[in-house]
């Protein structure tokens, strides 16, 4: 079986605005092969960028478009395309875009391996610790501390046993923080786990404080309070608070994760469709359980996503947790023909050869840019 052809396809709702919102748009990559199987995968980052790094020509042996990488190969040798992609891009990657761009082939080429030889991605992997993961939905702070109270009561009226609020108006003022945070409890209630994404707003003095204000109201993590690049402040923030540490979402590298690892974070939350696909993101998980943490998916994006991150946290002893991204855009909604309801709290793993998901071709014409 060779790989006959790589399609890198950008779409993006008709209106975008800044809300930090990863469902307003997304590339979608299918690579296609001789024996007609064709894998699925996505890319988390700026579409544009990520479909041209697939599609670029040759400029030499160091710099070439991931597609240029892979064409004519053997799609089943995972490993070996996953070194000529990262190989061939050395002059501009090395992590970064490059590396969210190579995620959605090898994702694809996981699809394709599981499909040729009828079996789930998680068995491919070793096997399943889990056959189901507690999803915990994940949303963004409401305007006010009032909305996200109305916000938190419709997610526990769904059935979610857990619940992240993010970003949004968060560090404009410790009193709003303080509110917000507040609400989000009081809507919760009780028995809901509450988790805290600050959404990089905080010095490390400051995120210190906040962790400390906000144990009253239980948080199960504090996530990604400090600048991505400040592991010092990672640091002294683990050493001083009272609640786990999460962060990850915004590296790309296995030396960025060992880093946090060894800045002490509790939980580490690799992306699947940013670290370099389900290759990077398994390894990533196996040494954050060699280190006794939690792992967790960072996933803010479609059912491709959702599908592929339940694959590789299913493969691993430390990982219980799935984000379970609850925008309503019509790319997280409707994109794949597979909803991944939540039953009793819980999502459970696709059982199909592959990764287990579908497109719906109309959703892809509709939202379709080129």
């Amino acid at each position: 079986m060779k790989i006959t052809d790589v399609e890198a396809i950008w779409l993006q709702l008709p209106v975008v605005d800044e809300r930090c919102d990863g469902t307003q748009d997304t590339l979608i990559v299918r690579v296609h092969t001789d024996a007609g199987i064709v894998g699925i995968g996505e890319v988390d980052s700026s579409p544009m960028v990520a479909k041209a790094i697939i599609e670029a020509p040759l400029s030499h042996a160091i710099a070439r478009g991931l597609r240029q990488c892979v064409l004519g190969q053997n799609p089943l040798d995972i490993a070996v395309l996953w070194e000529r992609m990262y190989q061939g891009t050395i002059f501009f990657g090395r992590g970064g875009a490059a590396q969210q761009a190579i995620s959605g082939i090898d994702m694809a080429l996981w699809d394709i391996k599981g499909k040729a030889l009828g079996a789930p991605v998680y068995q491919l992997l070793g096997g399943a610790f889990h056959t189901r993961l507690r999803a915990y939905a994940s949303n963004l702070f409401g305007a006010t501390p009032a909305a996200t109270y109305e916000q938190a009561r419709r997610l526990v009226d769904q059935g979610f046993t857990a619940v992240k609020f993010g970003w949004g108006p968060m560090g404009q003022s410790e009193a709003l923080d303080l509110a917000l945070v507040q609400q989000a409890r009081a809507g919760l209630g009780e028995m809901v786990d509450l988790m805290i994404d600050a959404g990089l707003c905080y010095d490390a003095s400051t995120a210190i404080r906040r962790a400390h204000q906000f144990a009253e109201f239980r948080p199960f993590w504090l996530e990604e309070p400090l600048h991505p690049d400040d592991l010092e402040g990672y640091a002294r923030l683990v050493q001083a608070s009272p609640l786990r540490i999460a962060a990850g979402e915004q590296e790309t590298t296995l030396q960025g994760f060992q880093a946090l690892l060894d800045a002490g974070l509790d939980v580490i939350q690799p992306d699947v469709a940013r670290v370099g696909g389900i290759s990077r993101a398994i390894e990533i998980g196996r040494l954050t359980a060699q280190r006794r943490r939690l792992c967790v998916n960072h996933s803010y994006k479609t059912g491709v996503s959702i599908a592929a991150s339940l694959h590789f946290l299913a493969a691993l002893p430390n990982a219980s947790l799935l984000e379970y991204c609850v925008e309503q855009s019509a790319l997280r909604q409707t994109l794949t023909r597979q909803r991944f309801p939540v039953l009793d709290g819980y999502v459970a793993v696709p059982q199909e050869p592959g990764l287990g998901v579908e497109l719906d071709e109309a959703v892809v014409a509709r939202y379709r840019v080129g």
